[in-house]
């Protein structure tokens, strides 16, 4: 890493009105993000995720969403998971995640609780993963055990 990218957030974040858009690999119910490793095997470079997610959350009016498809190998593997994978490495911790985008909607995960995150991740996974998801949150204590889908 070169001096002085610690800065590069602040950089970003002069611009008003800043999107950061990044894709992950994987995200857990509470919003923990991985984007360049598969469990422990690394898939892609070190990019600059986090800066622009941090960036942009500082700008004036600034968004940041972490967009990914809900499933992976044609459907029977979500992206939305439990936990991240062994080994996988956090792009983006779950306080630094905003906003997290799916073709089934976006959850607002900014300032929330990990019920509230667990709640909002599981509506944006795809249905056939959703009660998978719910019952590892129930079982690790993330969430009470009556639990309704938003329609």
């Amino acid at each position: 890493m070169k001096s002085g990218t610690s800065r590069f957030p602040f950089v970003i974040a002069q611009n008003d009105r800043m999107v950061s858009i990044n894709s992950a690999l994987e995200v857990d119910i509470t919003g923990q993000v991985c984007a360049d490793s598969i469990g422990p095997a690394f898939y892609s470079g070190v990019g600059g995720q986090l800066d622009f997610v941090r960036g942009a959350a500082r700008s004036r009016d600034g968004k940041t969403f972490i967009a990914l498809p809900a499933t992976a190998k044609k459907g029977t593997m979500s992206r939305i998971v439990p936990h991240l994978k062994p080994g996988a490495g956090v792009t983006t911790t779950r306080n630094d995640v905003h906003y997290v985008a799916t073709e089934f909607g976006v959850a607002d995960l900014w300032g929330r609780t990990i019920a509230e995150r667990v709640h909002a991740l599981v509506n944006i996974a795809h249905p056939d993963f959703r009660e998978d998801l719910l019952a590892y949150a129930r079982q690790n204590n993330y969430i009470g055990k009556v639990y309704a889908f938003n329609s």
